[in-house]
């Protein structure tokens, strides 16, 4: 019996630890759903997003910037976005986000994000009150997939009128089928609050469900150019709407290496 527990230690102490799987090329470049990585030290990141859906189109311009390094991260988001016909700004998002927990074996990366809204859109669209965001994105690999899924609110106070409070859920698999070029199905489903007739507050719940696709370019070892094209469909109660997203994304550094 003695040399047969030996014999089990001695097999278990000789197996191979597991392999750990081949980084992904192309990592923070989801349309959606966001990732848990904030920017390297000395690169900063410039993404362009326009959607055409249900006779409108929305764009916006996301620059990211490390704080020194990969701990803390600032950036913004302006936009614009046309309603009942006519174009107009939306609102400001000033981020903060934190890499509480980089990815390791066993558990994910974790970087949640802090977002102060600017009331530089319009009322009459949703917007123009100001107010706080609250995101928490978990990200994982495995083998050629990359996982992410988030959790968090949108606060608008408005003063003398109820507040809007909208939840949200959503989650991605991003599917390497290349070394720089992925398949993408996203999903994202919140619960959006707005006025109703009587003065009070209903809750409308969207779900979008957005396959893509990302292809990327290393122009050297610290830039790199994505492009990517998606197709939301976007369900409620009473619609479904189809349409059509574009990216672009184009990282480089800012300060040379010491």
């Amino acid at each position: 019996m003695s040399l047969l527990c030996v014999a089990r230690s001695a097999a278990a102490q000789a197996a191979p630890a597991p392999e750990k799987p081949e980084p992904f090329q192309i990592l923070d470049n989801s349309f959606f759903v966001e990732e848990a990585f904030n920017q390297e030290a000395r690169i900063v990141q410039n993404i362009f997003g326009a959607t055409r859906q249900d006779r409108g189109w929305q764009m916006t311009f996301t620059q990211e910037w490390p704080v020194p390094g990969v701990r803390h991260q600032l950036s913004y988001t302006v936009g614009a976005d046309s309603f009942s016909g006519s174009g107009a700004f939306s609102d400001t998002y000033l981020n903060y986000r934190f890499q509480a927990m980089e990815e390791g074996p066993g558990h994910p990366a974790f970087a949640p994000r802090l977002t102060a809204i600017l009331p530089t859109g319009r009322t009459l669209a949703g917007e123009g009150f100001g107010g706080l965001q609250v995101n928490l994105p978990f990200s994982k690999q495995h083998d050629d997939v990359y996982f992410h899924w988030n959790g968090g609110f949108t606060w608008r106070p408005r003063g003398d009128r109820p507040d809007l409070f909208t939840p949200s859920l959503a989650a991605s698999a991003i599917y390497r089928l290349r070394p720089m070029v992925n398949l993408m199905l996203e999903s994202v489903l919140t619960f959006d609050a707005d006025d109703n007739d009587r003065g009070g507050i209903q809750r409308t719940t969207t779900f979008t469900l957005s396959p893509g696709v990302r292809a990327g370019w290393n122009l050297n070892e610290e830039t790199q150019i994505v492009v990517g094209f998606a197709m939301p469909v976007t369900i409620t109660s009473d619609a479904t709407a189809v349409g059509v997203f574009g990216y672009f994304s184009y990282e480089l550094p800012f300060k040379k290496k010491p």
